[in-house]
């Protein structure tokens, strides 16, 4: 497909929320506006794929959405795009509405649903990540991130008055069910004593040891960050049992951060990479370019195939869990 025949794009969001998804929205209708291309929004991800629900989307109907949290496209998780019918329906429709290409704003799972849309029907396909968890490769940082990040140090911060007036030890758990990031960057930044995480099962023995040592150098009150997917207990509550067994001077409280890290105005870091990753999407289209992802690298915009995205692991950085174990002491 040539520049010349592209002159409808569509747009979607899928899998979890992430802030700064509406600022990618923004910035595809606009540069789709810029380059006189139509631009569709499809609402509730591949679900609305299956079902049309398909709106023209304009400069003016992406006004002030650039602040706002969440995703104005809805999103949602769809077993039926999983089966062959399901993505026969959704390229009917989307053929029938006179779409070009399609651009997906999400993570893994809908990079994987987009890769096997593409490939099934020859169809031009660019993705955007949007994904608190910042767990694609090809990519410093994921849109949402940096959000996330902000609104966890806010409240480990707050938990922090009620540890150090209590003298309290204090589990607090924030997302990451297969990857450390979050909570390793947001342990560093708030100054948390102890960070679990997934890629590191350090071991209770281990543990316990670190906090004795922590209460022996004259440390009255605890923050541990623990990612949800860590294995170092069952769960967060079998950490707190276990610690309250076996220091009992320590006052244990555990705070599961949950949903809250989701929501929220993106910051000025997300809004700014969710303009330039939607930007770089449709100029790629326009490029004849298809099945890759736009990421960040070396703050520069950069295309990973979407195999690539989706195979390929974000490794935990090295350099933070060293400079967190020297500042933990």
């Amino acid at each position: 497909m040539t520049k010349n025949t592209i002159r409808k794009i569509a747009v979607l969001t899928s899998g979890g929320d992430a802030p700064g998804m509406n600022a990618a929205i923004r910035a595809v209708v606009r540069a789709c506006a810029y380059y006189h291309i139509s631009c569709v929004g499809i609402f509730r991800g591949f679900q609305g794929m299956i079902e049309g629900d398909f709106k023209e989307l304009g400069p003016r109907d992406v006004k002030y959405i650039v602040s706002k949290g969440g995703t104005i496209l809805k999103t949602a998780r769809s077993e039926e795009f999983k089966t062959e019918a399901g993505r026969k329906q959704a390229y009917k429709n989307i053929t029938e509405a006179e779409i070009d290409a399609l651009i997906v704003i999400g993570g893994d799972g809908s990079f994987t649903g987009a890769l096997q849309f593409s490939k099934e029907f020859s169809f031009p396909v660019i993705g955007i990540p949007g994904t608190i968890d910042n767990d694609i490769n090809g990519t410093s940082h994921t849109i949402g991130f940096d959000t996330a990040l902000n609104t966890i140090i806010d409240a480990v911060d707050k938990i922090r008055d009620t540890a150090t007036s209590h003298k309290r030890l204090f589990f607090i758990e924030v997302m990451g069910r297969d990857v450390g990031h979050i909570a390793l960057n947001a342990g560093i930044g708030a100054g948390a004593e102890e960070i679990l995480i997934p890629e590191e099962n350090i071991g209770l023995p281990k543990l316990l040891e670190k906090l004795k040592k922590s209460k022996l150098s004259g440390k009255s009150s605890c923050i541990v960050i623990v990612a949800e997917g860590d294995k170092t207990g069952r769960n967060v509550f079998e950490l707190s049992e276990y610690v309250e067994e076996n220091l009992p001077e320590y006052d244990v409280r555990v705070s599961v951060l949950g949903h809250l890290q989701r929501g929220g105005s993106p910051s000025c870091f997300d809004r700014v990479l969710a303009s330039r990753l939607g930007v770089k999407a449709v100029e790629s289209i326009l490029e004849n370019k298809s099945g890759i992802m736009i990421g960040l690298i070396n703050d520069q915009m950069a295309e990973t195939k979407l195999e690539k995205a989706i195979k390929g692991e974000a490794p935990i950085d090295e350099e933070l869990i060293r400079i967190s174990e020297i500042l933990s002491i």
